[in-house]
């Protein structure tokens, strides 16, 4: 596409569909090339691309947490490399210090040569199952300090020798050797597809994405609003297992917003914090989220957005934090407060609170490791187009805001694991009352054929899901053990915890329900 002047509108649409086309293709790579399920059935892997000074251009619609703090990834690897890369060259890193966001998603990033020079870049994170770390899955509940979790890679050239002393890292070294071709694959065919589009009109694509932005935020009223929540826990010990409080102030100035951080609790001696970069990904998905989904999703959008995010707090973590649990339950609270504010500016646009947590369960056996979050309810919703007025119910059993991953299906989790799924079903009553019902969450029991390691990071035990308009907050989340699946042996467990489970033992999750919207 060589257009002679500025894109009319018509193509303009046509040139952002092919670019996320080629995003979409590589996350498709990605997925059917990886030999873990994490990946291959989960989906919990994101691709985008990038203009040449590493500005945001598309992303496919995968994991928001990913696809939000990606350009700080792209950003690094840039500054490592970018004056020296090679066209067969790509850049890992996971380091959450230096670009990433937890040590579990690998970023893969790889240059768009075009008559010898760098035109662009395309870059593909992937949730990879096992990097060490003192527990299966890299993300022990006890963590204090980030070696605690596992390998920590600052941006590095992608050589034989470093996919090999990832793959040495971990406890299941032929599936990371696995996932990590299927990424090199995924950025090869981005690069290409990539390189054969061209690059002509990307700025117009990226200063599209700011005028939407500044028109949607032009449409708000100014002023100044303010919302607050908690995570339950830091940690399975005693002294962890008080509340963090995060505080948000939303400031909207014309075309111009700002979410302001200040007030919320110094990174803790845990493993739930969070670097920025989640911080802003999750502030960007909220807003996006209220304001317009269609708005594009590019680096554009974000220059009118101002997020302060004060560093060494519990959502701009500094080394060596534990950030584990940063990724998947900080950036759920984060998006939570930015739609409790958003709420009180446009309260026909927000929902309900979501379950709020990603439900992570990790099993670690001999020779095997699993990862997956579990689905649980979405918030009642206002009315929308479409609903003839009328308040819309949340959807049950679905993964909610910052994450976008699939149920692992019950044949595929038990043909790669010692695991037997004995029950998995809505948990009925678990939604929040209202005009619009929270949606439900699950319950699910799981028993493991063989000794195993077990560690469960979760949120919304304490803390309930929200309501809005009057409506009803969710049920809170539980956790249970059964030694050998018998139900009079029950016992309560921590939402964050690391234990040993012997073969027979049964392992009970019921997740939250979404607050209810709207007086019933």
């Amino acid at each position: 596409m060589s257009p002679s002047g500025p894109l009319g509108p018509a193509q303009l649409a046509v040139l952002i569909a092919r670019l996320t086309g080629v995003a979409h293709e590589m996350g498709e790579v990605l997925r059917r090339a990886a030999f873990s399920p994490n990946i291959k059935e989960r989906a919990d892997c994101s691709a985008a691309l990038f203009t040449v000074d590493g500005t945001l251009l598309v992303q496919a619609e995968h994991i928001p947490v990913h696809l939000g703090s990606m350009p700080a990834s792209v950003a690094a690897a840039i500054e490592a490399f970018g004056h020296r890369i090679g066209p067969a060259d790509q850049v890992i890193l996971n380091d959450p210090f230096a670009g990433g966001t937890h040590l579990n998603d690998v970023t893969v990033v790889a240059p768009v040569f075009a008559d010898g020079a760098v035109v662009g870049w395309v870059a593909n994170r992937a949730h990879h199952a096992d990097l060490g770390g003192t527990a299966p899955g890299s993300m022990p509940a006890d963590a204090v300090h980030i070696d605690e979790e596992g390998l920590r890679m600052a941006p590095m050239l992608l050589t034989d020798e470093v996919a090999a002393a990832m793959a040495a890292a971990s406890r299941t070294p032929e599936e990371r050797a696995g996932d990590l071709d299927a990424q090199i694959g995924a950025n090869r065919l981005g690069a290409t597809r990539f390189a054969q589009l061209g690059t002509d009109g990307v700025d117009e694509v990226v200063a599209y994405g700011e005028r939407r932005m500044r028109a949607a935020l032009a449409d708000l009223p100014d002023g100044t609003w303010s919302f607050t929540d908690v995570i339950d826990s830091f940690g399975p010990a005693e002294h962890q297992q008080i509340p963090t409080t995060i505080t948000l102030t939303l400031t909207i100035d014309g075309e111009r917003a700002t979410f302001d951080f200040t007030g919320t609790d110094p990174q803790r001696e845990g493993n739930v914090n969070a670097v920025e970069a989640v911080t802003v990904s999750a502030v960007s998905w909220a807003l996006r989220s209220v304001l317009d989904p269609t708005i594009p999703a590019n680096g554009g959008a974000l220059r009118t957005i101002e997020v302060v995010a004060p560093a060494g707090s519990v959502v701009a973590a500094e080394y060596p934090a534990a950030v584990g649990a940063g990724n998947v339950e900080v950036s759920q609270r984060v998006a939570d407060v930015c739609l409790g504010a958003l709420a009180q500016v446009v309260p026909d646009r927000v929902p309900a609170a979501p379950q709020g947590t990603m439900n992570n369960l990790l099993l670690g056996g001999d020779g095997w490791v699993s990862y997956e979050t579990v689905a649980g309810g979405q918030g009642g919703r206002p009315p929308r187009p479409g609903s003839g007025g009328h308040p819309v119910p949340g959807m049950s059993g679905v993964h909610t805001a910052m994450t976008n991953t699939r149920n692992t299906p019950v044949e595929a989790f038990e043909r790669a694991f010692a695991v037997r799924v004995l029950r998995y079903r809505l948990r009925r009553g678990s939604g929040g009352a209202g005009a619009a019902p929270g949606g439900e969450g699950i319950e699910r029991d799981l028993q493991v054929l063989e000794p195993v390691t077990l560690s469960l990071i979760t949120e919304r035990r304490v803390s309930q899901p929200w309501g809005l308009g009057g409506g009803g907050a969710g049920a809170v989340g539980e956790n249970w053990l059964l030694p050998s699946g018998e139900e009079v042996r029950a016992e309560r467990l921590p939402d964050k915890c690391t234990l040993d489970l012997q073969a027979g033992d049964v392992i009970r999750m019921l997740t939250p329900g979404g607050g209810g919207w709207g007086r019933a």
